[in-house]
């Protein structure tokens, strides 16, 4: 009678410790960190850093590419009344005040090669071959420039689910440890290695998504710019093709 009752007595002192360790183990921000172990913080730290870079990319194509789509529409309209009254210093000088718009820069190329290209009153075709390759070649600097960053964001959005499972299965083997170190294990002894491993593949996710999200919709505008830059240079071409039969 008294060991059935020594061994009930224990029994509910074990499972008030588990209650109690259950109690212990905390889920906010600060108490999951202080959870973590050194592998699974460096895990958290790498998916800060690529956060930050990420959101870094996301501002930057976005004032960039806002600016280039402002002055274009601006610019678009002026050229080719400058272009109409075969102004061609005048449309110099509306592409010189538009240095963002993506537009202006090839433009500004051609215009330029066409100009100091010879000096004769006469439009040759080797003027007008030499204006396309310019043209070309500011396509490809634009093009260039407009993609900047763009890699680094398709770098984080492909990545960071998996530095983020690296957390979760840090977190497994932190669990596991704790069961094997614990006499009575209990949904206490784990909790903490569980919540670091989910923390870890959660805030993976939230880094990769945007990232993903934000890439596709800037490569949608990029493309989208080298539609206008083609169709732009085209229209220049046919100009100086219509200037050469004069």
């Amino acid at each position: 009678m008294i060991l059935a009752h020594y061994s009930h007595a224990t029994s509910h002192l074990a499972a008030l410790g588990m209650f109690q360790a259950q109690q212990t183990v905390g889920f906010s921000p600060m108490d999951l960190w202080h959870n973590m172990g050194w592998l699974a913080r460096g895990v958290v730290f790498v998916l800060f850093i690529m956060s930050i870079w990420s959101l870094a990319v996301m501002i930057d194509r976005w004032l960039y590419f806002s600016a280039a789509r402002k002055q274009s529409r601006e610019f678009a309209p002026r050229v080719a009344g400058a272009l109409r009254e075969g102004k061609l210093d005048e449309a110099v000088k509306v592409a010189d005040r538009n240095k963002k718009s993506h537009l202006a820069e090839v433009v500004t190329a051609g215009l330029q090669e066409f100009r100091n290209y010879g000096g004769g009153s006469t439009v040759t075709p080797e003027q007008i071959e030499s204006s396309k390759r310019a043209l070309e070649r500011a396509e490809a600097i634009v093009h260039a420039k407009l993609k900047r960053g763009l890699g680094g964001l398709a770098t984080i959005g492909s990545t960071a689910p998996f530095v983020g499972l690296f957390g979760t299965v840090a977190g497994i083997l932190k669990a596991f440890q704790e069961i094997a170190t614990m006499k009575t294990p209990g949904i206490g002894a784990v909790a903490s290695g569980i919540s670091e491993a989910l923390v870890t593949t959660a805030f993976g996710l939230l880094v990769a998504v945007p990232a993903v999200w934000m890439f596709n919709y800037f490569t949608n505008k990029v493309e989208s710019f080298d539609v206008e830059m083609d169709n732009s240079s085209s229209e220049l071409i046919d100009y100086f093709i219509k200037q050469s039969r004069r």
